[in-house]
C-alpha cells in the first residue's frame, strides 16, 4: 500500500495542476523547479514522497516545450531516487504525436522516442489526453490510460444542437475521422470529412474536396489539435463558400501558435471551443473562445488510479456525472 496521494507540477500549466488537487480536494506537492543561468533545469522536493502514489502533471506544449518535457523527465527521476512508491507522468497533452511514423526518408519517429524517456525516467504509468493517434499508446513500454474530451464536448453541444436538421459535423483532419463520426453520431448529426494534402515540408495544407453533403445552414466543425490553425481557416471558407454561415470550432488542444486565435476569431466563426489541456496565453484570449475544463476529469481518474478502481468506468457508466465547467 502507499503512504499517500500526491500531486505535483511543473511549470508548463500550472493553473492545471491546481484546479485538478482543488478538485482532489487536496494541496499540490512542494517542488522547486527551475533554470540556472546557465539555462540548465534544477529540481528539487521539498517533501517527503517516500512510498507515496506521485502524479506529476506537465501538459508538454510550447512555448517552451522542450523545457516542459526536461522539466518532466528530471522530475520524474528525483521522484525515483527519493523512493517514490509509484509515479504517474500526467501529460495533459502529448507532444510529437504527430511525428508516429516514418512517412518521409531519414526521419525519426519522435513520439516513440518521447515515451520512452518518459518510461526511462521513471515513470510507472502515464496518463493523457487524446492522443494524435491511437498507435501512440503502444509506444510506450509502461501502462496507462489515455482519457477523451469527447464526452465534455458532446455535452456542451447537446441542448444547442443535438438531432437538428440543420447541422452538420465537419471533420478536417482524416486521423481523427473515427472520433470526429462518434461525436457526430452522440448528436445524432450527420458527419462530412475534408481531404487534404500537404505542400512539401512546409506544414502548409490546401483542400482538395469534401466528402459528404455541407448543404446545411449550420456547422461544427471539430479536431482534435489546432496549432496554426490553416487547416482550419480553409474548412471555414469552405463551408462558408458552400453556403454555410453559421459555424463553430471545437477542439480538444488548443495549441494556437502564432496569430491562429486571431485569425480564426476574425474568420466569422461565432464559438471556438476548446479545453484547458494547455494554457492560453492572455494574448490568445478573446470573446469567442470557450474554455471546457478538464480538470475534474482528470482528478476522477488520478482518484481511480490511486483507489484501483476502474478508469474504464468513467466514460460507460451512466452514474458517473462530471461537472461541465467552462470559462
Amino acid at each position: 500500500m502507499f503512504r499517500g496521494l500526491s500531486v505535483y507540477t511543473g511549470n508548463a500549466h500550472p493553473e492545471f495542476a491546481n484546479d485538478v488537487a482543488e478538485a482532489l480536494g487536496q494541496p499540490l506537492g512542494r517542488a522547486d523547479v527551475f533554470k540556472f543561468p546557465n539555462d540548465e533545469i534544477f529540481v528539487q522536493i521539498k517533501e517527503n514522497a517516500r512510498e507515496h502514489d506521485v502524479f506529476v502533471i506537465q501538459s508538454l506544449s510550447g512555448p517552451g516545450t522542450s523545457d516542459h518535457i526536461m522539466e518532466l523527465l528530471i522530475m520524474l527521476d528525483a521522484f525515483r531516487r527519493a523512493s517514490a512508491g509509484r509515479i504517474t507522468a500526467v501529460m495533459p497533452y502529448f507532444a510529437y504525436g504527430q511525428s508516429d511514423k516514418k512517412d518521409q526518408p531519414r526521419v525519426p519517429i519522435t513520439a516513440r522516442l518521447l515515451a520512452d524517456l518518459v518510461g526511462v525516467a521513471g515513470a510507472d504509468r502515464f496518463l493523457t489526453m487524446d492522443l494524435h493517434q491511437g498507435q501512440v499508446q503502444g509506444f510506450f513500454s509502461i501502462p496507462g490510460d489515455e482519457l477523451s474530451a469527447f464526452l465534455p464536448l458532446v455535452n456542451y453541444f447537446t441542448d444547442d444542437y443535438a438531432g437538428r436538421d440543420d447541422a452538420v459535423v465537419v471533420v478536417p483532419d482524416l486521423g481523427f475521422a473515427k472520433k470526429g463520426r462518434n461525436f457526430a453520431e452522440k448528436l445524432r448529426l450527420p458527419t462530412a470529412f475534408v481531404e487534404k494534402r500537404r505542400r512539401g515540408n512546409t506544414g502548409e495544407t490546401e483542400i482538395v474536396d469534401i466528402v459528404g453533403d455541407i448543404g446545411y445552414r449550420r456547422a461544427i466543425i471539430i479536431d482534435d489539435l489546432i496549432n496554426t490553425g490553416g487547416t482550419v481557416l480553409n474548412t471555414v471558407n469552405a463551408l462558408k463558400e458552400g453556403g454555410i454561415q453559421d459555424i463553430v470550432v471545437a477542439c480538444v488542444h488548443a495549441l494556437l501558435m502564432g496569430g491562429a486565435a486571431e485569425s480564426l476569431c476574425g474568420s466569422g466563426i461565432r464559438e471556438l471551443v476548446v479545453t484547458d489541456t494547455v494554457p492560453l496565453a492572455p494574448g490568445k484570449r478573446s470573446d469567442k473562445i470557450r474554455v471546457l475544463s478538464v480538470a475534474p476529469l482528470f482528478a476522477e481518474t488520478i482518484r481511480r488510479i490511486h483507489e484501483g478502481e476502474s478508469v474504464g468506468a468513467l466514460f460507460t457508466s451512466p452514474t458517473v456525472q462530471l461537472p461541465l465547467r467552462v470559462r
